[in-house]
């Protein structure tokens, strides 16, 4: 049965019509593992050293056992953003003769051979044979090895335990912060020494292998845990139940002032407000008003001007660019519906360009409090605002106009790359590198006065001929409209 599982699912990925798309997305996916897998191999070779030249006095096996809570915390940390459990199309097997615990060992079993848990043996396998060629005992260092391979699993399967009980939050990437912070807390103010603690438990093992009996029941129960979830989830009808929830209606009744824009505006910020992934993206606005705290209150930060444009088109532009960077994949489930009605297309874009600079307005006087820190940031963040109203949202807007991946709005936004396309990594360059490029040139050659100026004036030329580049975006949605209703009729 593992055969068909495989089998299916080889001709599920290469029969899609985004694989051929995907094809320089993938092979720089490739280059960016192989870049990661060479720095580990690296790591495990030379750790020995580095710890008996950082550690003289001390043995290196004993240090590195001490450093191994901060690598379970840091694990547990990237998996949680970056690592989903694998998916497989179940629902036409629901109906066969096949029995779930079959599709749910095979789901758990392919988790197992997640990259996030190949990784990690890049490291820990040099590490333990320059162990043995130092003259530490062969059966110590293979049970220490074993414990390892063991413990990066248990990391795995634990992670999709917490995923899965914070997935009905709002903010999902709360319950992790929170863990990984106490347990951070106690070990930093010694209420709990957790360095120790993980270190003397992985050298008792290492000492007494028949301790290594210990996290393999550890390993176990969090299989079956994974187990006895998913298995609960799989049923033909589980996504047929309807959600019984209290609907809060808000008062729209401001948007009528933007005329015939306004229906669209309340369909954007309806979308916003009920869907998981929107609306945690608006939990993180939080992080653009606080992007600077991160640089101005270091006086380093301070002298260097030529960041101010960057942080600046961050803060102000944080929805600008989480946001835009999906229109119009926000509304492709119902994008074909939305495209068969008797709409103006320049209105539906102008709706979403309304938003994003309110967005801009309201997170630079959110900002103004920078001022504390030199009347130079403030001035950067005003010229940076103008710059987003006027250059970066016709930028977002035109780079839209090729998104063709469906987005789906119940998942977490955080680090969810689900939806994501060359087009959101390459609109990168335009929306932040040309700008501080710019800014930091001319701030160089001639002053910060006149990059600001600069800014500036771009962006005042950006929205007196905002309705000129409207038209021109407009007319490129249209050529693409036909290519954008397929694309989002697409599973990704």
């Amino acid at each position: 049965m593992i055969k068909h599982f495989l089998n299916l699912e080889w001709k599920q990925y290469f029969r899609s019509s985004y694989w051929q798309k995907n094809m320089v997305i993938n092979i720089f996916m490739v280059l960016f593992a192989l870049y990661f897998v060479a720095i580990f191999i690296g790591l495990g070779i030379g750790l020995l050293y580095l710890l008996k030249e950082g550690f003289p006095d001390q043995d290196p096996f004993v240090v590195a056992n001490n450093y191994l809570f901060y690598w379970i915390i840091a694990d547990l940390l990237m998996r949680f953003f970056l690592q989903k459990l694998p998916v497989m199309s179940v629902k036409p097997l629901l109906t066969l003769p096949i029995k779930r615990a079959t599709v749910v060992n095979y789901v758990l079993g392919k988790s197992a051979l997640s990259f996030f848990n190949f990784l990690p043996l890049f490291a820990i396998i040099p590490f333990s044979f320059m162990l043995v060629s130092d003259g530490y005992e062969t059966s110590l260092v293979l049970t220490w090895m074993f414990t390892m391979i063991i413990s990066v699993l248990i990391i795995n399967f634990l992670n999709f335990i917490i995923e899965a009980f914070s997935a009905e939050s709002e903010i999902s990437f709360l319950p992790i912060i929170v863990i990984i912070g106490v347990l951070f807390g106690l070990n930093y103010f010694e209420i709990l020494p957790m360095t120790s603690l993980i270190g003397s438990a992985f050298l008792a093992i290492a000492h007494h292998p028949i301790l290594i009996l210990i996290p393999i029941i550890i390993l176990g129960l969090c299989y079956g845990f994974n187990f006895k979830i998913l298995k609960k989830k799989l049923y033909l009808d589980s996504s047929l139940k309807s959600k019984v929830a209290e609907v809060n209606t808000s008062d729209l009744s401001w948007t009528e002032r933007f005329g015939d824009i306004a229906p669209f505006m309340k369909l954007d910020l309806k979308l916003i407000w009920r869907n998981k992934r929107t609306k945690s993206m608006v939990f993180l606005l939080f992080i653009g008003v606080l992007y600077g705290l991160f640089f101005y209150p270091q006086p380093v930060y301070r002298e260097m001007t030529f960041m101010f444009a960057l942080i600046g088109i961050f803060s102000t532009g944080f929805f600008l660019i989480n946001f835009g960077q999906f229109i119009p994949a926000w509304d492709s489930g119902y994008y074909k519906l939305l495209m068969s009605q008797n709409i103006k297309y320049e209105q539906y874009l102008r709706s979403k360009f309304i938003l994003m600079v309110i967005s801009v307005v309201i997170l630079f006087v959110l900002g103004i409090p920078y001022v504390y820190f030199g009347y130079k940031i403030l001035i950067a963040h005003f010229a940076a605002a103008i710059y987003n109203i006027g250059i970066n949202t016709h930028v977002i807007l035109w780079g839209g106009s090729y998104n063709r991946k469906k987005i789906n709005l119940d998942k977490k936004a955080a680090f969810n790359y689900q939806g994501t396309g060359a087009v959101q990594w390459l609109i990168g360059i335009p929306l932040m590198i040309v700008p501080m490029g710019l800014f930091g040139l001319v701030n160089w050659l001639v002053g910060f006065a006149a990059a600001i100026a600069l800014l500036m004036v771009l962006g005042v030329a950006g929205i007196v001929f905002h309705k000129k580049l409207m038209k021109f975006i407009t007319k490129k949605y249209i050529n693409s409209k036909y290519k954008m209703i397929d694309a989002f009729s697409q599973d990704n």
